[in-house]
């Protein structure tokens, strides 16, 4: 599973039924639209409203999609990218859209018109949402909670930072790095609390110029058996949008670092 949030509302990859699942921005359900890929996993919708859907098994693409109709497919395996299962996301900035490799660089492999990149540069991280910056992030002591940020100035390729965090609990996985519209970098664990509790997912929230942690949000993991790419997503305003699943189905949760 994966979602995308936006001006536009919340778009759900539905992948057991093939489909697209929209919500406006009053919540009210919106027309589905169909996927043609066959094992797609991760959905991003753009400023413009354009649909990016990815399948890095099968089809080993990203779709563009306008209005509901796809309208190119862009290759993930070329330069940069031998092997499409080690794509971990799409991104865009501005037209361009990207794809991580291995949560290392980024690979461009087209734009939002769905034009594909012969040249496909790579770029150090994922670019901030106020354009300055490429982000990246890794553990460096699991058992000891301990996780960096670093930052390279997007305009010079000079490094801004790197912020080592101590998160006070094992870390099992990162599942966030993003940033809002302000530049607040977000970065998401999801950490061990005990052999007898469940896990939960601590949401950092960093300053965009020097990456000291300015609060954080801690939310209920997510612990079923189904396979996700994207429980969370940053909001262009603040905050975090997290799909959180329970006995009855999926609601979705806003938090704030506090």
């Amino acid at each position: 599973m994966s979602f995308s949030a936006g001006p536009g509302g919340v778009t759900v990859l539905d992948q057991v039924n093939g489909r697209l699942v929209r919500f406006g921005p009053d919540g009210r359900p919106l027309e589905p639209i169909p996927v043609t890929q066959q094992a797609p996993q991760d959905v991003l919708v753009t400023a413009d409203g354009t649909t990016l859907v990815m399948d890095r098994l099968r089809d080993k693409s990203v779709a563009v999609l306008k209005d509901g109709r796809v309208i190119n497919d862009l290759p993930l395996e070329g330069r940069g990218i031998e092997e499409g299962g080690a794509v971990t996301g799409v991104f865009v900035d501005g037209k361009d859209v990207y794809v991580e490799r291995e949560h290392g660089s980024l690979v461009r492999i087209g734009d939002t018109d769905g034009q594909a990149d012969p040249e496909r540069p790579e770029i150090p991280g994922r670019p901030s949402r106020d354009g300055k910056s490429y982000l990246l992030a890794g553990i460096v002591d699991p058992s000891a909670g301990r996780a960096f940020v670093n930052s390279v100035d997007k305009a010079t390729r000079e490094h801004r930072f790197t912020r080592e965090l101590r998160l006070g609990l094992p870390i099992l996985a990162l599942v966030l790095l993003d940033s809002d519209l302000s530049g607040t970098i977000y970065l998401g664990a999801l950490l061990q609390r005990g052999e007898n509790s469940s896990p939960l997912v601590r949401v950092v929230c960093l300053a965009p110029a020097e990456g000291t942690p300015t609060g954080t949000a801690d939310l209920s993991a997510n612990t079923g058996p189904e396979e996700t790419f994207r429980d969370l997503v940053v909001l262009d305003g603040g905050g975090v949008l997290y799909a959180q699943r329970g006995e009855r189905g999926v609601s979705y949760v806003t938090a704030h670092c506090q």
